[in-house]
C-alpha cells in the first residue's frame, strides 16, 4: 500500500475524522477542555451497549473453549495492544488463572508496552509468528484488537488464528471494518471521532478497555471463577488479598474470624476451598476433591456435598 492510499484509507474513518468546531480547543479555559473530554467520554458506555449481545456471544463461545483447557489471547498494536496485555496480566491475582491461560500479545513485545517499535503494527508475518510461538489449538481463542479495525498485525493475528481452527473475535472502533469482517465474532464500538483527530487511546480507547473487561470478567463467572460477585478464586499473594480473602470467606459463610482463619489454614489459603468446609461441614481434601469434580464450580460442589 503506498502513502497516498493509506492516507485516503485514515480519511475514511470514522476515528481519524477532523471535527473543526474543536479547531480552537487550546484557546480554551482549562475547565472547559475538561468538560468537553468529560461528555465525550460520557457517550462511551451507549456505544459499547449497542454492541452487548455481540459481546456476549463471544464470551460463551470463550468460555466454551477455556472450559476446555484453551487459553484466550488477545493480539493488538499500541494502545490496544497495552490494553490487551493489562487485561492479561490482572487475570491471574484476580482470578488464579495461570500465566500462560490468558494472553497479552503486543506487535513489538514487551518492549513496546513502553516505547513505540517502529513498523511493528504493520507487520502480518509478525503476528504469525508470536501466534505460533504459542502453538495455537483449536481449544485457543483469539482476539485482535484495533481501533481503526485495520491494523495489519490485528488483522493477521485473527485471520492466522481462524485458518488455524482457533476462535476468533475482531475488536475495532469503526464499522464495517477489515478486523470484524476477517473474524467469527466481529465487535465494533463507533464512539465517533476523537477529541484530539486520530488520538485513539482516548474514547476509542476507552471503549475498548471497557468491552475487554467484559470479555475477561464474564468468562472467568462462567467458568466458576467466582461465586455470586465475590473473587473466591482470588490468590492472596500479598497482606492486601490475605485480609481480603478472609473477607470474602466471611461475606459467603457469615463465620466467625477463628472459625475462617482455621478453615484458610486447613485448605492452604485457598478461598473456595475454604468457604466449602465452612458451608458444607467438610474437611479440607473433601472441599478440594468435590471441587476437582465439579470443574472448580463452587455451586456445583455445594450441591454434590449436600447430596
Amino acid at each position: 500500500m503506498t502513502s497516498h492510499d493509506l492516507r485516503n484509507q485514515l480519511a475514511s474513518l470514522t476515528t481519524e475524522a477532523f471535527r473543526p468546531e474543536l479547531a480552537d480547543i487550546d484557546r480554551l479555559p482549562t475547565l472547559d477542555i475538561a468538560r468537553l473530554m468529560n461528555g465525550e467520554d460520557a457517550g462511551v458506555p451507549g456505544a459499547v451497549a449497542g454492541q452487548l449481545p455481540r459481546i456476549a456471544a463471544a464470551i460463551d463461545a470463550v468460555a466454551a473453549r477455556m472450559s476446555r483447557g484453551g487459553r484466550l489471547v488477545y493480539a493488538g498494536a499500541g494502545t490496544a495492544g497495552r490494553l490487551g496485555v493489562l487485561d492479561a496480566s490482572e487475570c491471574p491475582p484476580t482470578f488464579n488463572t495461570d500465566p500462560d491461560q490468558v494472553v497479552g500479545l503486543i506487535a513489538g513485545g514487551p518492549a513496546a508496552m513502553v516505547t513505540s517499535v517502529e513498523g511493528a503494527e504493520d507487520s502480518r508475518e509478525l503476528a504469525q509468528r508470536d501466534l505460533d510461538a504459542l502453538k495455537l489449538t483449536p481449544d485457543d481463542s483469539v482476539v485482535g484488537v484495533s481501533a481503526s479495525g485495520r491494523t495489519p498485525y490485528a488483522v493477521g493475528a485473527v485471520e492466522h488464528a481462524r485458518a488455524l481452527g482457533a476462535l476468533t473475535v475482531g475488536l475495532a472502533c469503526n464499522a464495517h471494518s477489515a478486523l470484524a469482517a476477517a473474524a467469527e465474532h466481529g465487535i465494533e464500538v463507533v464512539v465517533g471521532p476523537e477529541l484530539i483527530t486520530g488520538s485513539t487511546r482516548l474514547k476509542a480507547g476507552t471503549a475498548q478497555k471497557l468491552v475487554l473487561n467484559m470479555l475477561s470478567t464474564i468468562t472467568m463467572i462462567r467458568l466458576g471463577k467466582t461465586y455470586g460477585n465475590l473473587m473466591v478464586d482470588v490468590r492472596a499473594s500479598n497482606a492486601k488479598l490475605r485480609a481480603r480473602s478472609h473477607r470474602i470467606v466471611s461475606l459467603a459463610t457469615g463465620a466467625g474470624d477463628t472459625e475462617i482463619d482455621k478453615a484458610l489454614t486447613e485448605t492452604g489459603g485457598e478461598v473456595k476451598h475454604a468457604i466449602l468446609v465452612l458451608l458444607a461441614g467438610v474437611d479440607g481434601p473433601t472441599a478440594a476433591r468435590l471441587l476437582e469434580e465439579s470443574g472448580g464450580h463452587l455451586r456445583a460442589a455445594l450441591t454434590h456435598a449436600s447430596g
